[in-house]
């Protein structure tokens, strides 16, 4: 950042009184601009045995498989918009289950929040970030083309939580 949102005018870096942070701050205005984390949210589809993965349509990593997944909006709940990010990119009925994995990316700073969910019927389809919808079994997932290792964590221990029977919370950071 370079130039305060509020003014216009240019920031500089340094930790304000009381905090224990660098923060970009306008020393015209006094506005400290606080940057957070993005959060991720999507779903893990699962129709009897079977995953739905989507094909990427956009960068980063055009055309490799992932779980519809994307950035919450503001003004909408992590149900929310794992929902509709299972909608605009597989065009997926769902119905939400518990949260699944929450993965830390500090380097990135993003957290990824994913949710089992169960497909409500067939009729997925591609969204406008999707190049193709499709249906995997644990033998039949293109692990070496998943676009993300959160997707890769993700799916590993569904496969492995489904073997015991028993789902759980997964958490994991990844630098």
């Amino acid at each position: 950042m370079k130039f305060c949102s509020q003014c216009g005018k240019p920031v500089i870096q340094r930790i304000p009184e009381g905090d224990n942070r660098p923060r970009h701050i306008c020393e015209h205005c006094d506005t400290i601009h606080y940057q957070n984390p993005n959060i991720v949210a999507g779903t893990l589809p699962v129709w009897d045995d079977k995953i739905l993965l989507c094909k990427r349509a956009i960068e980063p990593r055009y055309g490799l498989w992932t779980l519809p997944a994307g950035f919450m909006e503001n003004g909408e709940t992590m149900e929310e918009a794992a929902a509709r990010e299972s909608i605009e990119e597989a065009n997926a009925n769902i119905e939400l289950e518990d949260i699944y994995t929450i993965i830390s990316l500090p380097h990135v700073n993003q957290v990824y929040i994913m949710y089992r969910a169960r497909l409500l019927d067939l009729e997925f389809f591609p969204g406008s970030e999707s190049l193709e919808v499709r249906l995997f079994s644990e033998q039949e997932i293109p692990w070496q083309q998943l676009a993300f290792r959160t997707i890769h964590y993700t799916l590993k221990n569904f496969f492995a939580d489904r073997d015991l029977g028993k789902f759980r919370v997964h958490t994991h950071s990844i630098y």
